[in-house]
Order: C-alpha cells, then structure tokens, then sequence
C-alpha cells in the first residue's frame, strides 16, 4: 500500500519539471534532485522519477532536432538576400513582405509543431502528477528511455 507521503513526492517530481519557468534547466534539476533524494524510499517514487527525467530528455532533444531544422531555413533566406561578393553592409537588406519564401512556410510550420509540442508537454506533466497523486503508474508517450 503507497502512503499519502509516496503520492506527494511522485507528483512533486513531475510538478517540479514546471520549474523551468523560473530556474533555467529546472525541468531537469528538479526532477534529479527530487528522484536521488527519494529513489531509495519506494519503488513507486523510483519509476515515477524516471519516467519524468526520461521525458524531460527526450523533449529536449525532440526541441534541439525542432531547431536544427527550422534555424537554418530562416538563416537560408536572410543570407539569400545578401550579395556577399559587393557587400556594403546592410545597406541593401531587405525582406519582402510580399512573396514569402517556401522556407519560411516550412519554418513557420516547424514552429506551429513546437508549438503545439509544448502545449502537449504541459497537458501530459499535469496528467502524469493527477496518476501520481492517484496512486497510478503513468508513462509518458514519445519518450525515449535513457534512464531504465
């Protein structure tokens, strides 16, 4: 039988990924300090802990993949605009508002899905801490099992 002291420090793990938004890197360092702290204590607490840390790593690196593709299409089209054989500093920059490039359809794209990747994020974090103050196992989707 989990104690009501199991459930809080389950969901407090996956609260605690919220923390990005005031400490830079709290969705990680949270969830470690938590998990090292109390993995020892219950099994429950351990798989709890785990799957927050795992989740927070593969949405950093699904982030960091977001990026790699997106950054170089908006970099391809500033760069487009420039002649760097007669360069005369910005001078001649411009960026027309009125025939968008396909890279920057592709781009924007690629940022309404991280959008809505952050949205989903948000959505799961709270259901994995509602399964946690239930007492429930949950696992993330689209998680990549670093830590087993």
């Amino acid at each position: 039988m989990l104690s009501d002291h199991q459930k809080n420090i389950a969901t407090f793990i996956h609260l605690s990924t919220f923390s990005r938004f005031f400490i830079p890197l709290g969705n990680f360092i949270g969830p470690i300090l938590l998990w090292i702290i109390n993995k020892e204590k219950s099994n429950f607490i351990d798989i709890h802990g785990k799957q927050a840390i795992n989740f927070q790593m593969s949405m950093f690196l699904y982030a960091i993949i977001l990026g790699i593709l997106t950054i170089p299409l908006f970099i391809f089209k500033i760069i487009g605009n420039m002649n760097f054989i007669d360069f005369n500093g910005f001078n001649n920059f411009h960026i027309s508002l009125n025939k968008p490039s396909p890279l920057l359809y592709i781009g924007g794209g690629l940022g309404v899905i991280a959008s809505i990747g952050f949205i989903i994020e948000l959505v799961l974090i709270i259901i994995a801490s509602l399964k946690a103050r239930d007492g429930e196992l949950y696992t993330y989707p689209f998680t990549i099992n670093f830590l087993k």
